[in-house]
């Protein structure tokens, strides 16, 4: 089992996939995969199975791995308090360097704050303000994205594009070498500020029956500067897949 567990899934929450949070139906159920590079030296990719387990309700709403309370809703807009389960970890345990291997753990974390969603002719336009709650990072991140829906009878196709934002808590966490590892293991000490971190972002979705649907969701990362020059990271930026099947009642 602990081969999925969600782990070194930086940057991934799935309130970064539109596919996942437009429903027409109270309730869904189903299965999903989510496929992420992982941006440590020495990291492993992961494949992760993640159930589908969708909710709207005039007052509360679940999607999957996070929820939140209506304070505003109408069919142009909709304001939450919302809470997350954030996947970004790193286990040194699961890496192949063996200077990687002497770092700290960097544990999972519960996020919450709140999202913000306006659609109109023009588009999608969503944000979310979340903090950690569990004092593992005490970081924030705001996230803010803009998206065009395209439907062609049941297939449907959403490109956004979109930016990230980390406080420096949540980079020295996640990314930082403290004093005490740079001694233990020969990686230079790192101390990131905040940073942002825009995004590409594609999601596609095919209605099979009245109560089957198909997502496809895919997101590229190019990791700001902050990030990118970490000792621990060696990629530019990350790829993010999540590919899923639904049944609505």
């Amino acid at each position: 089992m602990n081969h999925f567990k969600l782990k070194a899934l930086a940057l991934l929450a799935p309130c970064y996939f539109a596919a996942f949070s437009t429903y027409a139906d109270p309730l869904s159920l189903g299965a999903s995969v989510i496929y992420a590079e992982s941006p440590y030296r020495g990291g492993q990719d992961r494949y992760i199975p993640v159930p589908v387990i969708n909710y709207e309700g005039d007052s509360f709403w679940f999607h999957s791995l996070q929820g939140g309370y209506y304070l505003w809703k109408d069919p142009q807009d909709q304001l939450s308090l919302t809470v997350l389960g954030s996947p970004q970890q790193y286990d040194p345990k699961d890496n192949d360097l063996s200077d990687m291997k002497r770092l700290d753990k960097r544990r999972m974390t519960l996020m919450a704050g709140a999202s913000y969603r306006h659609i109109s002719q023009w588009g999608i336009l969503r944000t979310a303000l979340l903090g950690d709650v569990l004092n593992n990072s005490n970081g924030v991140m705001w996230d803010m994205t803009w998206l065009y829906r395209f439907d062609f009878g049941a297939f449907s196709l959403t490109p956004g594009i979109g930016a990230l934002w980390n406080s420096a808590n949540q980079n020295r966490y996640y990314y930082g070498v403290s004093s005490q590892e740079s001694a233990r293991t020969g990686i230079a000490r790192y101390q990131p500020d905040d940073s942002w971190s825009p995004y590409l972002e594609m999601n596609a979705s095919y209605q099979i029956s009245q109560s089957w649907n198909a997502t496809v969701s895919g997101r590229y990362t190019r990791f700001g500067s902050d990030i990118k020059d970490s000792p621990m990271v060696n990629k530019s930026g990350q790829v993010t897949l999540w590919t899923g099947i639904s049944y609505s009642f």
